[in-house]
């Protein structure tokens, strides 16, 4: 009787002689989701400081998640050759130098030198996600991989509750162009130019500052993580085939395959509800930071159903909860869309709880049973990333329309979260169909 039950007994999420290696590499998750949100609301602040239309203001989206696309496969390849250490430690370097080119960036006052920064700043994160990922799955048994990356996953949303926090109560709060008269206009437009390139130096630096800091606070990561000793898993010790079998191998992997398809769908849904909840926030008549304190929300949210999916994982398939949740996402989406005003607004913050499982699951399901493939395989569920820079560009110009028939465009342009939760509906699906 106790054999049978010691057969069944479930592996531990973490075992043991990984505990301090899995609390490193999980602080991980929430230095990078720190970057993600508060760069977010930056679309909404370059918008105003540099007086241009959403669409380009969109491609610090463009940029940050762009780097992600450029830098994934040659991660892989890095971290193959040497190890998963060597490959945070340049992530970090990265990082940090992309952090603090911030600094120039705003001496010189170019929305271009930002836009480098921040592409030079996710040469690092996509270092980090390609590296972290995998090595988090591998850190124990195969059984409790998905747990234990959603465990690990559930930390990013506390770094992006930061993010958001210092966007919202030191950057937004503290950005002269955003002074209002009392009808509620920008005042900012109607100064002249010497007094608005005065008010461009000032909030550019506020924008600075935060970055700058973040670059020193990643060296400090950095030197901790150099000087601990991180166990090799057995993946690492399998890295001896040629990287294009590898690539062969994967391509012919259906849920693999899919996977990286509803990833870069996942990922573009992700950005785009949290980039334009200040938008859509406004078209309602919140002030910027105000609506930014809805993103916290939605985050904190999306922190708690983290933590909860996490743990209905134990009971319930991976793919049954990755659908369940991706049909949730489209009800609140189609109420952003139809409803609007304040409801459209909570539905839109309702939509993070259903996101919240939808990363690690799709990449625990993909990854699952492809062993020394791994690295690789994640490589390319990093590259998909890039769906966040490919979308929100997109949305940004159809917000720029004003209307969509009878719809406010802010409204009509949430289509495209809609389509993209589809997409993640149809592939958890599949994943149950073939018993993931």
């Amino acid at each position: 009787m106790k054999e049978n039950t010691a057969e069944t007994k479930k592996p531990k999420v973490v075992e043991r002689k990984y505990l301090i290696p899995f609390i490193l590499i999980t602080s991980l998750f929430a230095l990078w989701g720190f970057a993600n949100d508060i760069t977010n609301p930056m679309v909404a602040a370059f918008q105003t400081i540099m007086e241009i239309p959403v669409a380009e203001a969109a491609l610090v989206q463009f940029a940050f998640y762009g780097g992600y696309g450029t830098m994934a496969i040659p991660a892989a390849l890095f971290i193959r050759k040497y190890s998963y250490k060597n490959g945070i430690l340049l992530g970090l370097l990265l990082y940090a130098l992309g952090a603090l080119l911030f600094w120039p960036a705003a001496q010189f006052e170019l929305f271009s030198f930002f836009l480098i920064s921040l592409y030079i700043l996710t040469f690092g994160l996509a270092f980090l996600e390609t590296t972290a990922n995998p090595y988090i799955l591998s850190m124990g048994d195969a059984e409790s991989a998905t747990r234990r990356l959603n465990l690990a996953q559930s930390f990013n949303p506390m770094g992006s509750l930061l993010g958001m926090f210092v966007a919202s109560n030191y950057v937004l709060t503290s950005l002269h162009s955003e002074a209002r008269d009392s009808a509620g206009n920008l005042i900012f437009n109607t100064l002249s130019v010497a007094e608005k390139t005065a008010i461009r130096t000032h909030d550019l630096a506020v924008i600075r500052n935060p970055y700058v800091t973040l670059g020193v606070v990643v060296i400090v990561v950095f030197i901790i993580i150099a000087v601990t000793k991180m166990p090799r898993t057995q993946l690492e010790d399998k890295y001896n085939d040629n990287a294009r079998d590898s690539a062969k191998r994967l391509i012919r992997i259906p849920k693999y395959r899919e996977g990286v398809i509803a990833q870069l769908f996942y990922v573009a849904a992700q950005i785009m509800c949290w980039t334009f909840i200040i938008q859509y926030a406004e078209n309602i008549g919140i002030p910027k930071a105000v609506g930014q304190r809805y993103n916290i929300l939605a985050m904190s949210i999306f922190l708690s159903s983290r933590f909860i999916s996490t743990y209905l994982m134990k009971y319930v398939k991976s793919s049954i909860m990755l659908t369940v949740f991706a049909f949730g996402a489209m009800l609140t989406t189609l109420g952003v869309i139809f409803i609007g005003g304040m409801t459209g607004l909570y539905c839109l913050v309702a939509t993070s709880a259903f996101m919240s499982l939808m990363f690690p699951t799709i990449y625990g399901i993909a990854l699952h049973g492809i062993g020394s493939d791994a690295t690789l395989g994640a490589a390319g569920l990093v590259m998909a990333i890039v769906g966040g820079a490919l979308m929100p560009p997109l949305q940004g110009s159809i917000i720029d329309l004003g209307k969509v028939g009878w719809l406010p465009a802010v409204n009509a342009s949430f289509i495209l979260p809609f389509i993209c939760f589809i997409v993640i509906f149809v592939y958890g699906m599949r994943a149950y169909k073939r018993n993931y």
